[in-house]
């Protein structure tokens, strides 16, 4: 058996044990093993964590962005050598596959080198006067100490593409990762310093909600990055704005693919899988919802139904399996929760739906991939988020039926469109409110060079990833220049 790893906070530069409770994170697949263990950040860790940013702040800001870059593009490199074994890591942590794991890695490892290089790229613009003998300059300035505060769902690929655009515009960073999934937050914290990171620069307090809180409250935090559910987001941009400081928060999503009747039925299929299983449907971009036309809704749902059923569930770790466990025994209650409540409201089973019973699947955090067909009243289901393997279904009459219930939702992040039809396609472009649109593919994914976040209750503040980050992470001083001589 693996000996568990000794979970540590940085603070200032050093690695500290916390003075808190015992924290032991455990393999949703086998929940008798633990994976890693130490105790919890208090106060103290956070203040001096807090204190460290704020101290080397103005140095880091200074320091030269090629410096600052090819400390992010080293990091990247001590990344995608441990892909293997932080992906092994990452899958017993978590819950999603082995291939998933080193997948999301490598993806940290990408996002680092998109920002490391960034020092390459504009640093500000330059724009004419109206009057002679001067220049009017825009320049972007850090803004400065940043709480960072990252779910369980993505341990590495999230907290890599908030921390690599703060570091690398300038800012220092306090970061509380899930306490459900810290040992990946170690292993990122010690890519950067091993890449030379300075002391104080990057800040890792492992903690329970009450750290998180102290970070949002704390009056040495200059601006808050959160990603996780939308009642606590609102509470996190509620906090900031009383007392002035900027907030960017990605939330909740209830995403919704839409398979009009000229769909290639086969490759919407596939995507619908991809979009509602990978991950065990555990991440904000996952296909919860499917809004199928009535020509073609009897074969696809079979269709659908044979797949998910066909499905190798087991331990993520293992070669072959397609899906993994749930992230904990709460996560796999709520969602059971949720299916029973969905059967009581009238829905039509298509796959899925009742919890293991015996064997290892019973043992560990798994919920079998579910998918739901409803009635017309829409039960809970349909508008609420389960975070996982649970896929509710909806039939419509007509492509404006579709795209209707489609917006049917308090959220906006994603959608997924299957269609030929151009036409279709364009009216999909402009009718359907969502921050991310998939035309023929997966509702999931997310490209580092382009913007990431959700219209509606699913984002607040700027978007997150390309050059939107900078929309968060600066703030612009604009400089009005000229020389020394008086003009007539």
């Amino acid at each position: 058996m693996t000996t568990p790893a000794q979970l540590r906070h940085l603070v200032d530069g050093q690695w500290l044990d916390g003075g808190g409770d015992t924290v032991a994170s455990t393999n949703p697949a086998e929940p008798n093993v633990v994976v890693a263990q130490g105790r919890l950040a208090e106060t103290t860790e956070l203040d001096g964590a807090v204190a460290a940013a704020q101290r080397v702040k103005r140095e880091w800001a200074r320091t030269p962005a090629h410096e600052r870059g090819a400390i992010l593009v080293r990091a990247a490199a001590i990344v995608e050598n441990a892909a293997q074994d932080w992906g092994t890591e990452l899958a017993r942590e978590e819950g999603k596959t082995k291939p998933e794991g080193i997948g999301e890695v490598l993806r940290a490892a990408q996002i680092l080198r998109y920002y490391g290089n960034d020092a390459d790229r504009d640093a500000g613009e330059v724009f004419s006067s109206p009057r002679r003998g001067e220049r009017i300059l825009v320049t972007r300035k850090p803004i400065g100490v940043v709480g960072v505060i990252t779910p369980f769902n993505f341990p590495i690929a999230i907290p890599t593409w908030k921390i690599a655009p703060a570091l690398t515009y300038g800012n220092t960073v306090v970061w509380k990762p899930a306490s459900t999934v810290p040992l990946l937050a170690m292993r990122l914290a010690q890519a950067l310093t091993d890449a030379g990171l300075p002391g104080g620069v990057l800040n890792l307090v492992i903690g329970n909600g009450a750290v998180g809180n102290g970070i949002v409250e704390h009056p040495g935090i200059d601006a808050i990055t959160f990603t996780g559910s939308t009642g606590v987001g609102r509470k996190i941009a509620a906090a900031g704005a009383a007392r002035g400081a900027p907030v960017q928060a990605e939330m909740g999503g209830k995403n919704a693919a839409v398979v009009l009747g000229d769909a290639d039925l086969e490759l919407a299929a596939e995507q619908v899988m991809f979009g509602a299983f990978r991950s065990t449907g555990q991440k904000c971009t996952a296909t919860s919802r499917l809004i199928v036309t009535d020509d073609i809704a009897e074969d696809f749902l079979a269709e659908l139904g044979k797949r998910a059923d066909a499905m190798n569930v087991g331990n993520p770790v293992q070669d072959g399996t397609e899906m993994g466990p749930v992230v904990n025994a709460a996560a796999r209650t709520s969602i059971q929760a949720g299916i029973d409540r969905a059967f009581e409201q009238g829905a039509r089973r298509i796959a899925g739906g009742h919890a293991y019973a015996e064997g290892t699947l019973a043992t560990g955090y798994f919920v079998p991939p579910t998918i739901l067909e409803l009635p017309s009243q829409s039960p809970d289901v349909w508008r609420e988020e389960l975070f996982g393997p649970v896929l509710a279904v909806r039939r419509v009459r007509t492509d404006d039926e579709a795209f209707a219930l489609a917006n049917d939702s308090e959220f906006g992040l994603s959608a997924a469109i299957f269609t030929q039809d151009l036409t279709r396609t364009l009216d999909a472009i402009d009718d359907i409110d969502v921050g991310i649109l998939h035309i023929n593919s997966e509702s999931a994914g997310a490209d580092p060079h382009v913007p990431f976040g959700g219209a509606k209750k699913s984002g607040y503040g700027p978007k997150e990833q390309g050059r939107s980050a900078r929309e968060f992470f600066t703030h612009t001083t604009t400089v009005y220049l000229r020389g020394g001589q008086a003009t007539i």
